[in-house]
């Protein structure tokens, strides 16, 4: 029997929520093409509870690479240790969350096994044939491409909060199998876990964005203001992150964050199919703009047409007072 392979994504001192999605899709996935589900949990120190919680989310068998070489992450190390374990158990399919870490560790296992590999999937689902389609959108969301992968395994990248965790399953039995881990070749200090200032636009429930309504870098610090009197983050639309005027992790659409948040307030943001394929299933849209035409409205829940050097700062003023 065949298996999904799960990489199992940790983030400071938890597995990150994505690895309970990636688990939850997977198992479906082998249950209707007869699959085992694995995952593969890599780190030093790691805690036995994990490999359980991993087991209790759908893994059937934990692959637990422990080892002070993998304390820290290393692309390098890293992928040398999952090509190895994907080279021994020959899973059909490998999946990691496309996150940070996962984009720059999945094309170099997929490299280092000669495989495909399709980035960004908001979908993934099994084939008459028993083969994979991998759903994602392209041409800036205006269509979603069906992607058949001919080599194998069949590899994937899947956005954050696109799939549905199975519920905790306390019963549930699985196997712990401990690896040995492949050596440390040489630390590479190019690629490091976290980049720019420790934010996850994903997971937050409040996120304030500016456009190119903005006019200098440092008016982001009012939309800050705005968005900590509300328990939020900054978020950003691709120009200005081109331009260099924010950290690519603020950035939300179809090339940077996915984000479902409860509120998104959209400041200068015209509202391209770039941008809205990012964060249309928001929960409310507040769109600020001066041009009654801009297309953010068009997905807004509530819309104010109007200069937001002063709206925002009504906002943040009204917030105050309250």
């Amino acid at each position: 029997m065949g298996s999904v392979l799960i990489f199992a994504e940790r983030r400071g001192d938890d597995i990150h929520p994505i690895t309970h999605e990636l688990l939850g899709k997977g198992r479906e996935l082998a249950d209707a093409l007869n699959l085992d589900v694995h995952a593969a949990l890599l780190g030093c120190d790691l805690k036995e509870e994990w490999a359980q919680e991993l087991i209790s989310r759908g893994a059937d068998i934990v692959f637990l690479f422990d080892s002070p070489t993998l304390a820290h992450f290393d692309p390098t190390t890293y992928k040398g240790n999952l090509a190895k374990l994907i080279r021994e158990t020959r899973p059909e399919i490998v999946l990691f969350g496309a996150t940070h870490l996962g984009r720059s560790l999945a094309p170099r296992v997929a490299a280092a096994l000669g495989t495909g590999l399709t980035a960004d999937c908001t979908e993934l689902a099994p084939n008459d044939d028993g083969s994979l389609i991998q759903i994602r959108p392209a041409f800036t969301g205006n269509i979603l491409a069906h992607i058949k992968t001919r080599t194998r395994p069949q590899m994937s990248t899947v956005r954050y909060k696109v799939m549905k965790p199975i519920p905790h399953d306390c019963n549930r039995r699985g196997k712990v199998v401990p690896m040995e881990a492949v050596p440390c070749p040489s630390p590479s200090r190019l690629i490091r876990e976290e980049v720019g200032e420790n934010i996850s636009l994903p997971d937050a429930e409040v996120i304030v964005s500016g456009g190119k309504g903005l006019k200098n870098p440092g008016d982001f610090a009012m939309l800050k203001e705005l968005a900590e009197l509300l328990g939020g983050v900054v978020g950003s639309s691709r120009p200005l992150v081109d331009q260099g005027w924010i950290g690519k992790e603020h950035q939300v659409g179809f090339s940077g964050n996915t984000v479902r948040p409860k509120l998104y307030i959209a400041c200068g943001i015209s509202g391209s199919p770039q941008h809205l394929a990012g964060m249309r299933g928001s929960e409310t849209i507040i769109a600020i703009n001066a041009d009654p035409s801009a297309p953010i409205f068009r997905v807004a829940d509530y819309g104010i047409v109007g200069d937001l050097y002063e709206v925002v700062p009504a906002l943040i003023a009204e917030l105050k007072k309250r």
